[in-house]
């Protein structure tokens, strides 16, 4: 199964939003691209399985796998990606700046809420991640 995360790049982040069956679950926001440099860029365009992960840290959150060059990028709870994501994916509701949102917790938990049970009966969800012109 196939979500597709529809981003536009900006200067001070990335904003974007994430379709399932050609459905929005949701907006995301993102560190600016910074040539996929490790906890200060976005990831790159592709192709990318996701899992469940749990940590003390954010709970259970979804973790993308596979990143060229990359380790540890997570879709987590974050409403300002400068200060608060190192290369990870936040789920927020709307987007309220460049690389800026709301209500990330409560679009993280309607992700969990609509892919776990897939997850939870075997389904390979995979990541596709696309660029659109600002």
């Amino acid at each position: 199964m196939d979500l597709q995360l529809i981003r536009t790049p900006y200067p001070k982040g990335v904003n974007g939003t994430l379709l399932f069956k050609g459905v929005e679950l949701c907006k995301t926001i993102e560190l600016p691209w910074l040539g996929n440099t490790p906890r200060i860029s976005c990831i790159p365009e592709g192709t990318y399985v996701l899992r469940k992960r749990c940590s003390l840290k954010f709970k259970w959150h979804f973790e993308v796998v596979a990143v060229p060059g990359r380790k540890d990028i997570l879709i987590h709870p974050a409403n300002h990606a400068a200060l608060e994501l190192k290369g990870c994916i936040a789920p927020v509701l709307q987007h309220t700046g460049e690389g800026k949102g709301s209500s990330s917790r409560i679009a993280l938990e309607r992700l969990k809420d609509r892919l776990y049970p897939l997850l939870d009966q075997g389904y390979e969800i995979r990541l596709i991640i696309k660029n659109k012109l600002s």
